[in-house]
């Protein structure tokens, strides 16, 4: 436990420092490969479970510091120590000796001396933080103050929705079995699931996927049911030419390949990313084009040629996927989503003169925040009489999705 939670301290420092959780995550997977299974999830347990419930945890800190240490790899690993000791079933005594341990000499007086006062006054302590909102709910203020002018009457159930654990969804791959005989391997392996489509299942516990029994034989991908959506809005049919223009990690892009025979194109601007989504490609037994290319550019990648249908699944917020990604609500500032609105309309605008007369654009986010949805949608339709708004669909984040946007422009 020891080495895991020195891990866990600097998983959290450099997050606190601004860099990307799942970013240090696989730094430090790569750098100690012998970590064991067990170890692994406790680091990533423990550096979620932070993130997860920083305001809260960062409010009982700051009650039990006279000053903030000046040494913050010491306020990681309280903060590490104190998630453990309130939300995991570890006994208080290993988790106080092991962070003593973990820190550094001038440090360990300071850390047994706090994490055993708030064992002695964790109630009122933890009381006396659910009076500020941003401990209460564990998201920024100006996150908080956004949802509550955008949803009055659903803030409350959206910033829940965001601390909770993520369900873990299964999509079919049809081309290769039924989702009837899909779900009876999973009996034989006595894994329950509930059905929420014909192809889509979600586990009533998440397990690593390599436990699945045919994921490397790519029967199934781990997909998110708000995000099994998007294929099936395109309304595809056999033959069409398709872009799908933000596409990495290759999970739509495969769905829409699993759904119909079409010529897909599938663009991403990152080389490293390109390449999950033909290894993607691969596990499934599909075959699509892949380009590394931005698609807010189309002289660089297209020929000229209009597209029936476009997928623009396009950069966001992802204000929508934080219980999946917690640190982002804390590395998020106010000001980045007029950035991320700007980017979203240039790509749209881009790939809108790619569209074939009578074609399908379904513009789609991971974010909640209106500005980069409905507001986004409308602003575009005052530019482009052209566009008809064919259906559109909010997800809000719930116990079986994350929170998603889907808006599906015809072109007149």
């Amino acid at each position: 436990m020891l080495q895991s939670q020195r891990l866990a301290c600097h998983a959290v420092l450099k997050t606190l420092e601004g860099r990307n959780l799942t970013r240090t995550l696989n730094e430090i997977w790569r750098t100690n490969p012998d970590l064991a299974a067990q170890q692994k999830g406790l680091i990533q347990d423990s550096s979620y479970g932070v993130f997860r419930h920083y305001g809260t945890l960062k409010a009982v800190l700051d009650a039990l510091l006279k000053t903030p240490p000046k040494d913050r790899q010491i306020e990681a690993l309280l903060l590490v120590a104190l998630y453990q000791l309130q939300y995991t079933q570890a006994p208080d005594h290993a988790i106080v000796n092991h962070a003593v341990e973990a820190s550094r000499h001038s440090g360990k007086g300071l850390v047994n001396a706090v994490l055993r006062n708030f064992l002695r006054r964790k109630d009122a302590l933890l009381e006396a933080a659910s009076g500020n909102e941003v401990a209460l709910f564990n998201h920024p203020q100006w996150w908080i103050d956004r949802l509550k002018a955008q949803y009055p009457e659903q803030y409350r159930e959206i910033l829940n929705a965001g601390n909770s654990r993520p369900p873990m969804t299964l999509r079919v791959n049809r081309r290769r079995i039924s989702s009837a005989d899909y779900r009876a391997l999973l009996q034989e392996n006595r894994i329950e699931c509930d059905v929420l489509s014909d192809h889509a299942l979600m586990l009533a516990k998440p397990m690593p996927v390599e436990k699945l029994p045919g994921f490397s034989d790519g029967l199934v991908s781990v997909q998110d049911w708000g995000a099994q959506q998007a294929a099936p809005l395109l309304d595809l049919k056999d033959g069409m030419r398709v872009l799908d223009a933000c596409a990495a990690p290759g999970g739509k892009s495969a769905h829409i390949l699993e759904s119909a025979q079409v010529d897909l194109l599938s663009l991403d601007n990152s080389a490293s990313r390109s390449r999950q989504i033909e290894e993607n490609y691969s596990r499934l037994g599909l075959e699509g084009d892949v380009r590394v290319s931005d698609a807010a550019d189309p002289k660089s990648w297209w020929d000229g040629v209009p597209f029936q249908r476009i997928l623009a699944d396009v950069p966001c917020s992802a204000s929508g996927v934080v219980r999946r990604h917690p640190d982002i609500k804390w590395l998020r500032r106010a000001e980045d989503i007029a950035g991320f609105s700007g980017q979203q309309l240039a790509i749209l605008e881009a790939l809108w003169q790619t569209l074939a007369s009578g074609g399908k654009l379904l513009y789609s986010t991971c974010s909640v925040f209106k500005e980069e949805n409905a507001g986004l949608v409308e602003e575009f339709m005052k530019r482009h009489h052209e566009a008809a708004l064919i259906d559109e669909m909010p997800l809000l984040p719930n116990d079986q999705q994350d929170g998603f946007f889907y808006a599906l422009l015809q072109k007149k």
